[in-house]
């Protein structure tokens, strides 16, 4: 009769880190977005210089916020790429998808970290009165928290679902939907040469919120080792 050890994975449970990268990063948008019907939103990049340094200077506060929270979101992510590598390593994988999902992770969060100090510079009415210096720190803004957040998520998404793939971790519609997200969000990429293709990006960060929460549930803490 053969016998079985059980061994549990250890660290944080990675469903409710995604949960907290959610819950973080959307708090910070609820401060940017229109509600409500109010009028008052963060402006898109087509918007002319006049709106968008208005809007700096008139939103100090949301701005200062939005950074605030974005910046914070970025450490659970961090958490949860760095677990999640290790947790496919644990599960077996010696795959390069363990890499690739810890290096879009880390880049995902890099930028995101960025971007959000960008955003706590714009904060500063000083800073937002000089038109120049104002727009063409909200084009960074705008790039590095767009397709450089959307590119290296994809990574981090392609990593783990192309790994569990061959693992058979997570059911095969997650893996699935997981390699159509990353491949949304490698190809949002192009919107840096050509703007139409703008809606790639949030295309690849809302569904990118639950498919890593849903990750975070499913993917298996233990496996069996059996005993001589």
């Amino acid at each position: 009769m053969e016998n079985f050890s059980v061994k549990s994975h250890k660290g944080p449970h990675l469903g409710y880190v995604a949960l907290a990268f959610t819950l973080l990063f959307n708090i910070g948008l609820s401060f940017v977005i229109s509600l409500n019907g109010n009028t008052t939103y963060f402006p898109g990049p087509w918007e002319s210089e006049e709106t968008i340094v208005r809007y700096f200077q008139n939103q100090p506060h949301d701005v200062l916020l939005c950074g605030f929270f974005h910046f914070c979101s970025g450490i659970p992510l961090g958490i949860f790429t760095a677990t999640v590598a290790s947790r496919l390593r644990f599960l077996g994988s010696t795959a390069a998808g363990n890499n690739i999902a810890q290096f879009g992770g880390l880049f995902t969060v890099f930028n995101l970290s960025i971007s959000s100090m960008l955003l706590w510079v714009l904060s500063y009415q000083n800073v937002a009165t000089d038109a120049h210096i104002a727009r063409t720190l909200y084009y960074m803004v705008f790039i590095i928290g767009g397709v450089g957040y959307s590119v290296p998520l994809g990574l981090l998404i392609a990593g783990v679902s192309v790994t569990s793939w061959f693992m058979k971790t997570l059911p095969k519609w997650l893996t699935i939907s997981g390699i159509v997200l990353a491949l949304i969000g490698e190809t949002s990429i192009f919107y840096m040469v050509s703007p139409k293709l703008l809606f790639l990006i949030p295309l690849t960060r809302f569904p990118g919120f639950i498919w890593l929460t849903i990750v975070g549930f499913k993917l298996p803490r233990t496996v069996s080792i059996k005993i001589n």
